[in-house]
C-alpha cells in the first residue's frame, strides 16, 4: 500500500487558531446568559470566515474552522454521547491524583500549582452514539468552501482514551461496565458510527489530537505508573487496540492522522518531556492511521532517531515551527532539520533520502489555541508562523 498525500499537505497546521477578542468576549457573554445562542453563532460564523481567509492567504490547503466553536480542543465527541455526564467541581479522588498516583502529567501540574480541575466528563450509563457533535461544525465550514475543496477540510477529533488515562477505574461508574474492555468497546462502536456520519457528509480528512500517547514518553509518568503497579506497556497496547477498533472498516479514501504533543494549555504551557523512542515501534507500526503530526520544535521532543521506524506506507508531518511563542524560526535552519529527518527515515527503510523526503510534510508543533484563551502570541504573529510553514514547504517541494 502506498503512502497518502494531499491530504496531508506539504504545509500543514494542526487545527486550532487564536480567537479574535470579540469572539472570546461573546463566549463569556453567552456563558453569563447575556446573549443568545443565535447571537453567539453569528459571531462564530464571522470569525470562521475570517479564519478561512487567513488560511487561504497563508497558502494552507487543509482548512479548519480554527476550533472556534469549542472551548477546548477535545470538545465535541464525549459530550454528545449518551451515557456520559459532565461533572463540575469533581473531587480530586476520581483523578489519578491521589498521594500515590500523581503520574498523569497535566493533572500533576495542575495540583502542583494548587489548581483543582474545574470539570470533567465521566461515563454514568451505557455509551451510545445518538448524535454527532462534530457534524454541525463540519457542515458549517463546508458551506464556506468550494465543492472541490470539501475533501481538504480537516476535522480534529478527541482521543478515544482521553478520559480513561486521567481517571482509570473512575472513568465509568461501577455497575455500568464490568471492566475497561467493555467500556472501550462501546467507545469504539460510538466512534465508528461518528466516522460513518462524517464520511457520509463528505469528510475525507480527520486528525486525532492525542497528547496522552506522548505522555508514555515521559519518564516521570512511567515511573509513577510502575510505583503503583500499573503496567504502562499493557495500557499503551490497550489504547492502540482502542484506536484500531475505532477505525475498523473506515473507507480507504478517508485520510486519518494522529497528532502527538506534550501539552499545549493556555498561555503556552506544556506538561511533559521525552523523545518518541519509548513508543516509536508501536506508534508507527501498530496504529492504523495514515500519518503522524509530531511535535519537534524543542529538545523536549527528543531526536529524529525514532523516525527510522516509520514504515514506507506512512507519512510524517514534522512540527518544527513553535506555535507557543512569537519568535520566528529561520527557514534555512528548518530546512536542514527536514533533510536530517529524511536521512533518518531513509536509514530505517533502505530508501534514498530523496524517496523518504516524499513522505514528509511540515507544520507548527501544535495548535495556536488548544484552549480558547490561546498561546502567548498575537494574530499577526500567527499569520507569520503559518506563512513561514508555507515558505519552508515551498523551499523543499516547489509545488507545495
Amino acid at each position: 500500500m502506498s503512502f497518502k498525500l494531499s491530504p496531508p499537505f506539504r504545509a500543514e497546521h494542526l487545527g486550532s487558531l487564536l480567537r479574535p477578542d470579540y469572539l472570546l468576549q461573546a463566549r463569556k457573554q453567552f456563558d453569563n446568559k447575556e446573549i443568545t445562542y443565535e447571537q453567539l453563532r453569528e459571531l462564530e460564523d464571522k470569525a470562521i470566515a475570517e479564519a478561512l481567509r487567513l488560511q487561504r492567504e497563508a497558502g494552507i490547503k487543509a482548512f479548519t474552522d480554527g476550533e472556534y466553536r469549542r472551548h477546548m480542543f477535545y470538545d465535541g465527541f464525549f459530550d454528545h454521547l449518551q451515557g456520559f455526564e459532565e461533572i463540575q467541581n469533581p473531587p480530586v479522588e476520581i483523578f489519578k491524583a491521589s498521594q500515590t498516583e500523581t503520574y498523569v502529567p497535566d493533572i500533576k501540574a495542575f495540583l502542583a500549582n494548587n489548581i483543582k480541575p474545574a470539570g470533567t466528563t465521566l461515563c454514568t450509563g451505557k455509551i451510545r452514539h445518538v448524535k454527532s457533535g462534530y457534524l454541525p461544525q463540519f457542515e458549517a465550514l463546508k458551506a464556506l468552501v468550494q465543492p472541490e475543496e470539501v475533501k481538504n477540510i480537516k476535522l480534529t477529533l478527541a482521543a478515544p482514551e482521553w478520559f480513561h488515562l486521567r481517571h482509570g477505574e473512575h472513568a465509568y461508574r461501577p455497575g455500568v461496565y464490568a471492566n475497561r474492555d467493555e467500556y472501550f468497546d462501546d467507545i469504539a462502536a460510538a466512534y465508528r458510527r461518528e466516522l460513518e456520519v462524517l464520511y457520509a457528509a463528505g469528510l475525507r480528512n480527520a486528525q486525532f489530537d492525542d497528547p496522552l500517547l506522548a505522555y508514555f514518553c515521559a519518564e516521570p509518568m512511567l515511573k509513577g505508573m510502575q510505583d503503583v503497579g500499573e503496567d504502562s506497556e499493557a495500557l499503551l497496547d490497550r489504547y492502540i487496540q482502542l484506536y484500531n477498533d475505532c477505525l475498523a472498516g473506515r473507507p480507504e479514501d478517508m485520510t486519518v492522522g494522529l497528532h502527538l504533543c506534550r501539552g499545549n494549555f493556555r498561555h503556552s504551557i506544556h506538561f511533559s518531556e521525552g523523545g518518541y523512542d519509548a513508543i516509536a515501534v508501536k506508534l508507527f507500526n501498530r496504529i492504523n492511521v495514515d500519518c503522524y503530526y509530531l511535535e519537534y520544535d524543542t529538545e523536549r521532543a527528543g531526536t529524529f532517531e525514532p523516525l527510522r521506524y516509520l514504515p514506507k506506507n506512512k507519512t510524517v508531518i514534522l512540527g518544527l515551527v513553535t506555535s507557543k511563542f512569537p519568535q520566528l524560526e529561520v527557514v534555512g535552519a528548518l530546512r536542514e532539520r527536514v533533510m536530517e529527518a529524511a536521512k533518518v527515515v531513509a536509514a530505517g527503510t533502505g530508501e534514498s533520502a530523496e524517496e523518504a523526503l516524499e513522505r514528509i510534510c511540515v507544520s507548527p508543533q501544535c495548535g495556536f489555541a488548544s484552549h480558547s484563551e490561546g498561546n502567548l502570541l498575537g494574530m499577526n504573529d500567527m499569520r507569520k508562523k503559518l506563512a513561514l510553514v508555507k515558505d519552508l514547504a515551498t523551499s523543499i517541494w516547489p509545488d507545495a
